[in-house]
């Protein structure tokens, strides 16, 4: 490689922009790993290669592949109408337009299907426009934004909420984000029976030797999980969790779009099981290569990516998470799968190469923008791979 990860991190957290961070860059059993500052501002400990951090977004192409064992299984079909197992949603009622008062709705013109729930056009989430008021309960009654894990009340009662808020748009025409992954969560827990964190820890978790990943972070591991911040305005940082705080046990709701702990080599483990068509490292399979070409395959029209408003860098939308469609900057390899977390998290991979790109950080984004030490990571993995 052509420079050193932890030479490319240290000055990041020397400037102030982080307290610490964990980066990796791997193709095939080539791994660079790097640790560099703290997981507090205090600098009590450093930062180390199994520090634990909030995932945020990474979690949603887990609860995808999730999602996609059961279609494996034949439990699931993409196009089948989801209000079989969600009654909640079999009648949902849409808003005549987007910016309509949430009282002013028409009957959905089909049933919310599967395939909408993978493919974020099911008619809930947020759009560019946060200001429209069929966005504004999604925020105020479901506690969608931010992760907070004690916020949200328990599935069932999640879920008859979610039925008295009207869809912003109708099934299958916009891509709209991030509710979809939490209704995923819902529905692989009715169609399994078991909760969502029985489910992804039996299904993906054990059998990945995903040791340090789930929904909450036992006594035994608050030592190695990271504080959350948010950048101060004045410069340094204001806490927003401790690592005893909102994880330390598990919520009511498992949040599906934003819920899971983990580190750096519990995601690259299930980074690589993508990268070889479904199937572990000790070849058990767990997805088929059909499920993870469609995990990893834009699904969205060149106009629900333009109307998106959330992508700039040449990316469209899987399951779970983007795709790489355009080369606009050094990292835009077509193909290109993965996401960011709004917790400062980042990680992806490029089955054409079979490379996976990590950056773990408890830091707060500031807005849909990745920032500078994002795509500077990007940039040099680009290099970094040739």
């Amino acid at each position: 490689m052509t420079t050193d990860l932890r030479a490319f991190l240290d000055p990041y957290v020397a400037r102030g922009a982080v307290p610490g961070a964990v980066a990796l860059v791997a193709r095939g059993d080539r791994v660079e790993v790097a640790a560099a500052g703290s997981p507090d501002t205090g600098g009590t400990v450093p930062m180390a290669r199994d520090t634990i951090f909030r995932i945020a977004s990474l979690t949603k192409p887990i609860v995808a592949a999730a999602t996609m064992t059961l279609i494996d299984e034949g439990r699931l079909t993409p196009g089948h109408p989801v209000g079989t197992w969600l009654p909640e949603l079999a009648a949902p009622k849409v808003v005549r337009t987007p910016d309509s008062p949430v009282d002013d709705v028409v009957p959905a013109r089909r049933p919310i299907t599967v395939f909408d729930l993978l493919t974020f056009r099911a008619g809930y989430g947020f759009p560019s426009d946060f200001t429209l008021p069929a966005v504004a309960p999604l925020f105020a009654e479901l506690n969608q934004g931010s992760p907070q894990p004690r916020a949200a009340a328990e599935p069932d009662t999640w879920m008859r909420t979610l039925s008295r808020i009207p869809l912003l748009r109708q099934p299958g025409e916009a891509w709209l984000y991030n509710t979809c992954s939490d209704i995923l969560g819902v529905l692989i827990a009715r169609v399994s029976g078991r909760s969502l964190p029985e489910f992804l820890h039996e299904r993906l978790f054990e059998p990945l030797g995903m040791k340090d990943t789930g929904f909450a972070v036992p006594a035994a591991d608050l030592g190695r999980f990271t504080p959350y911040y948010r950048a101060h305005p004045d410069g340094g940082f204001d806490l927003v969790d401790p690592a005893d705080g909102q994880w330390s046990t598990l919520p009511a709701f498992p949040s599906g779009a934003g819920g899971l702990v983990s580190t750096a080599d519990d995601w690259l483990a299930f980074a690589r099981m993508l990268l070889a068509g479904g199937v572990t490292g000790d070849g058990r399979r767990l997805l088929t290569a059909s499920s993870v070409r469609q995990m990893t395959t834009d699904h969205l029209t060149p106009a629900q990516r333009e109307a998106s408003g959330l992508f700039t860098e040449g990316q469209g939308w899987g399951f779970g998470g983007s795709v790489d469609v355009e080369t606009k900057e050094p990292w835009n390899v077509r193909g290109r799968y993965g996401w960011v977390g709004g917790t400062g998290t980042a990680g992806h991979l490029v089955p054409s190469t079979g490379l996976t790109t990590l950056l773990l950080t408890q830091v707060e984004l500031g807005g849909p923008t990745p920032p500078q030490l994002m795509r500077d990571f990007w940039t040099y993995a680009a290099g970094a791979t040739g």
